[in-house]
Parts: structure tokens; C-alpha cells; sequence
């Protein structure tokens, strides 16, 4: 009797270890089909992209991104629904609790999340409506929107950018992956009163909160972006127009460079004015010759 008890012992472990195997080997088989399917879905996205970073007609660009962006996020949603994934859209906030960070890291972290998740909805949900837009060398720059904030209580005007299409390269360290994206920003701010006296300029760098891989935030991001934002000190009341240009040189690992001009021309509104007689805070005063001040002068010339 003990001799066939042992007998049955074995057998059952046999086939424990045959389930579990079995299991396990079937959790690996899952997630590779998913991973797979993530991929073709997001390199379908890449296939399609081309055309909306470099169409030339802003009409129809805008025409075309709630049906381009609905094509996509569809089949997120499937995706989603075949592998019984959570439609939330938090694993990183998840992760982040996990991981147990100082609070202030932490704060910080899901700050970028935030500000990523922000723009995620206006794609997801259609209301991604750029306030200007323009392309050049194969890149594009939404101005997504603008926005009167304060920011150590100063009332600045936040200007939100996205940018289509920039070079960037998978970079294996160890075990560990990382996404390396080339982006750098050099904007101009010219601005002029009504009869096109330059009143006075600004320059900025990279934007602030620069995110050059959403997807580390949230993985269904639409791939090959960047986002950020500039905070703009309001200008003085006289200034009536502003001229921005934004130049963004992107590099590729082959040496190629890509620097793309986008200029921005607009009546300034008037929340973006200080109030008449408020002092322009940390202006410098620079020397200009009459014509370049102002433009009439020269004319008359």
C-alpha cells in the first residue's frame, strides 16, 4: 500500500509541475502575442504619420486629425479589450506608488504624467485643435494651446507646443532600454506696436517640462513626439504684435541634421498684455539703429 502511495505522489507532482510549466509557458506565449500586436499597431500609426507631419495644407491637416487619431486609439481599444487590459491609461502612476519615492520625486514625476496625460485625452477624445500650426524638414509644431497662468506669483501666458516627427534612436544599456530623442529648441519672441516699432525682444531654449518620450509616461502615447511648454512674462501693454520663430534642430545617429524653421506671426491678445503704465519686469535695454526700431523710417529713407 505505501509502495502505490508513493506511486500516486509522484504522479501528482508530475502533474503539478506539468500545469505549472504548462502556465507558465502559456503566460509567456500571451505576452509575446501582445507585445506583438502593440508593435504592428503602433507601426501602422508610423506608416500613417508621414503624411500629417508634412501635409502642407493647414485646412486639411486639421480636417484630418479626428479621423486620424480615431483610427488609432480604436485599435488601442481593441487591443485593450482582446488581452483584458486596464483602460485607465495609470500603470505609471501605479508603478510610481509602488515604487515608494521621496515625495517630492515623486511629485514631480506625476507632474509629467499629468502634463502628458493632458494632451493624451485631447488626442483620444477629439479635441486635439491645435491653436497654430506649421511644418518644415519633415517635422511638424502644433502650438496646442495657450493658456494665463502664475508662476511665483507672476501671471505668465503658457504656451503649449507638440512637435511631430523628431529623430530618435533605442539605446540598450545592460539590461536596461532607453529611448534617446534629439530635439532642441531656440525661439525668438519680436515684438512691435501697431505701426511696426519694435518694442522689444525675447529668447528662450528648450522648453520647460520638455517630455521627449511620452510613452514613458503612458505607453499608448502616439509614438515619435515631444511636448513642453514655454512661460511667457506678459509684455508691455503697447505691444500690439508678436512675431515668434521657433527653430528645432533634430540629429540622426547617421550624422544628418535637421533644422526646421517654423515663424508664427499674430496679433497679440490682450490678456497677454501688462496693464497700461505696468513695468516690463527684467527688460534690458540694447542699442538699435532708427530703421531697425522702426521699419517706416527706413522706408522714407
Amino acid at each position: 500500500m505505501k509502495r502505490y502511495f508513493g506511486v500516486i505522489v509522484i504522479i501528482a507532482g508530475v502533474l503539478i509541475g506539468g500545469l505549472m510549466t504548462y502556465r507558465a509557458s502559456s503566460a509567456k506565449a500571451l505576452a509575446a502575442q501582445r507585445e506583438a500586436e502593440f508593435a504592428r499597431i503602433q507601426s501602422a500609426y508610423l506608416e500613417r504619420v508621414g503624411w500629417m507631419r508634412t501635409n502642407p495644407d493647414e485646412a486639411s491637416y486639421r480636417q484630418e486629425l479626428a479621423p486620424f487619431f480615431k483610427t488609432y486609439f480604436e485599435q488601442i481599444s481593441a487591443h485593450q479589450s482582446r488581452f483584458k487590459l486596464s483602460k485607465d491609461f495609470d500603470a505609471y502612476l501605479v508603478e510610481l506608488e509602488k515604487r515608494g519615492e521621496k515625495e517630492d520625486r515623486a511629485a514631480d514625476r506625476k507632474a509629467y504624467y499629468e502634463y502628458t496625460r493632458k494632451v493624451f485625452d485631447q488626442m483620444r477624445e477629439g479635441r486635439y485643435k491645435p491653436e497654430w500650426t506649421a511644418t518644415d524638414k519633415g517635422m511638424r509644431l502644433d502650438v496646442v494651446g495657450s493658456d494665463r497662468v502664475t508662476v511665483l506669483n507672476r501671471p505668465q501666458v503658457r504656451l503649449r507646443l507638440a512637435l511631430w516627427g523628431a529623430y530618435r534612436e533605442e539605446r540598450t544599456d545592460g539590461k536596461v532600454k532607453k529611448m534617446v530623442t534629439s530635439a532642441s529648441f531656440k525661439t525668438q519672441w519680436k515684438l512691435t506696436d501697431e505701426r511696426g516699432k519694435l518694442v522689444g525682444e525675447m529668447t528662450g531654449e528648450d522648453p520647460s517640462m520638455k517630455v521627449d518620450y511620452p510613452e514613458r509616461f503612458i505607453a499608448e502615447f502616439p509614438p515619435q513626439m515631444v511636448l513642453g511648454h514655454y512661460d511667457m512674462d506678459l509684455v508691455p501693454n503697447e505691444v500690439k504684435k508678436m512675431e515668434i520663430t521657433f527653430n528645432v534642430s533634430s540629429r540622426a545617429a547617421s550624422g544628418g541634421d535637421a533644422t526646421a524653421t517654423y515663424v508664427w506671426k499674430l496679433d497679440v491678445p490682450s490678456e497677454w498684455r501688462l496693464g497700461a503704465g505696468e513695468k516690463w519686469e527684467g527688460a534690458e535695454v540694447t542699442e538699435r539703429s532708427e530703421e531697425e526700431i522702426d521699419p517706416s523710417k527706413a522706408q522714407k529713407k
